[in-house]
């Protein structure tokens, strides 16, 4: 299953398909005992999908079979077990993709000539991906991190390791030799080697870096005054060669710390627009300036969620299963919003007090 979306694999998700392409989202369960209703609501919208396959009489019977078929592989290649609060599966002819994200979605199949996109861009933004860079004199892991854990990323060149005679880091760095371990020109090309592909990496796929390790690999690389030197630095060794839970609680309060600085920044840029005329809050308003590529900041609680429906012009609130409901009309406000270049922020639920969930900031 596919977790990490980077610009270019959104650019080729969002190119048009012979039709159909074909787009199932369903919500999922971490744990217990919804987690075990999971399979079988997933087994009934693939079979709607198939259903309104069968009903679409511009669906040749070779497309039908072919689209049917990469259905059936992408529901054999999910993983329960591992999944988070929403699961979304493409199908076309002759492809199929298999997406977990850590936002939940609504249940729909939707046909049409491009995937439906929105829901992996808002689970994206929300989930504030970043890398971490853990350093050793021997080894550079790239970790993939997100709402509540980091994974191990192996791309780019990551891992680098390197083997040497006689050589062993972690025994220096057990003997308080940390220093030297760091001074040796080999060690000081290993880990410029590191920062260059870490640059490259982040040309690729732009995200906030944290790096990792002892105060003299550190220092290094700020001498090298490449892209490990504008990120955020945690003096912690021995996370190159650890667990991503060591990592995880290595990096967290740094997070938690940089997230609460964040919100409060927000919450006064919120307060400032509001005296200067230039603050919009609620789903209405926000579509509204949304699509007229107005909105310069916009601002969810993490958990907010509204369905309602068009009524000429207007969203009014609406309820599940109504004829038109949108019930994920709070994702295609953030989609549009970043496609206008918006800045575009995820807050703890109940920051935004009267706004109702969601609010923003108007470029004029």
């Amino acid at each position: 299953m596919e977790h990490a979306l980077s610009h270019a694999t959104l650019s080729e998700l969002r190119r048009p398909r012979p039709y159909p392409a074909v787009s199932v989202l369903t919500p999922t369960h971490r744990r217990e005992p919804l987690s075990a209703e999971d399979r079988v609501r997933l087994r009934n919208v693939v079979s709607e999908a198939k259903k309104q396959l069968e009903a679409d009489p511009s669906v040749t019977r070779e497309r039908r079979a072919d689209v049917g078929g990469q259905l059936d592989r992408a529901l054999a290649e999910v993983d329960l077990s591992h999944t988070e609060d929403g699961l979304v599966i493409f199908a076309a002819p002759g492809e199929h993709q298999v997406w977990s994200l850590a936002r939940p979605v609504p249940e729909r199949v939707v046909l049409a000539d491009t995937f439906l996109t929105r829901n992996l861009v808002s689970a994206q933004a929300a989930g504030r991906p970043f890398w971490v860079l853990s350093v050793s004199a021997d080894r550079v892991t790239l970790w993939n991190g997100g709402v509540d854990r980091v994974v191990e990323e192996r791309r780019g060149g990551f891992p680098l390791a390197r083997r040497r005679e006689n050589f062993d880091a972690e025994r220096r760095e057990r003997v308080g030799d940390v220093r030297s371990a760091f001074r040796d020109e080999a060690t000081r090309h290993f880990l410029r080697d590191a920062d260059t592909a870490l640059s490259r990496l982040l040309r690729e796929n732009p995200r906030p870096v944290y790096v990792t390790g002892e105060p003299a690999a550190l220092s290094l690389l700020d001498e090298f005054g490449g892209a490990a030197r504008d990120a955020v630095h945690i003096a912690h060794g021995g996370l190159a060669h650890a667990s991503p839970d060591a990592v995880w609680q290595a990096v967290r309060p740094v997070l938690d710390a940089q997230a609460r600085r964040e919100a409060a920044a927000v919450k006064r840029e919120l307060d400032s627009a509001r005296g200067h005329k230039s603050f919009a809050a609620g789903v209405d308003e926000l579509w509204q300036n949304a699509r007229e590529g107005r909105i310069r900041l916009l601002a969810v609680e993490e958990n907010y969620r509204i369905t309602v429906r068009d009524d000429g012009g207007h969203l009014i609130p609406a309820e599940s299963g109504d004829l038109d409901a949108r019930e994920d009309i709070v994702d295609e406000i953030v989609e549009q919003c970043l496609e206008t270049g918006a800045d575009v922020r995820f807050l703890p639920d109940g920051t935004l007090g009267d706004a109702d969930g969601i609010a923003g900031v108007l470029r004029y």
